[in-house]
């Protein structure tokens, strides 16, 4: 699915979603929207008010970010990250995502082409799978050569 085919489907499904939940679709939470799914990738709240402000030409205060954040994520349009302290958001309709986390340094590495969606399909008769985030968690090159300088240093003394 191309982006503008996201995009107008996530805007349809957010207006559904406030609609149900007899919220209001304001130009705010629909900016807001917008520029998530125009972001590539993870952000946090920062990286959004700098991206609304700065690009889209939008201000709004954080109070009204943080609470269209949560009702994207409601919604299951935006999934949030906890990678150690750090919290980050991503949008998650139409886009499949995998991470390597380090469990020593918290880097987070996002893992390229890995083709889940289909073998879950045919996994799981009778479900539709809309979106999926895979963590993988273990040790980045760099720590594991930390940690086996420590063992050789202790093991030589």
């Amino acid at each position: 699915m191309d982006s503008t085919k996201i995009e107008e489907t996530v805007k349809q499904l957010f207006a559904d979603y406030l609609k149900s939940n007899k919220l209001r679709n304001t130009p705010e939470r629909n900016a807001i929207l917008s520029a998530i799914y125009s972001i590539e990738g993870c952000f946090d709240i920062e990286t959004l008010l700098t991206y609304l402000e700065e690009k889209k030409k939008f201000r709004v205060s954080r109070a009204t970010v943080y609470n269209t954040i949560a009702l994207l994520t409601n919604a299951n349009l935006v999934i949030h990250h906890q990678f150690g302290s750090e919290s980050k958001y991503e949008r998650c309709y139409g886009y499949e995502k995998s991470y390597a986390v380090c469990t020593q340094c918290n880097k987070v590495t996002e893992i390229k082409n890995i083709k889940l969606k289909d073998n879950i399909s045919n996994s799981i008769k009778k479900f539709h799978l809309t979106h999926y985030s895979l963590y993988v968690y273990g040790l980045c090159d760099k720590c594991m050569r930390t940690i086996r300088r420590r063992k050789q240093k202790s093991g030589k003394q």
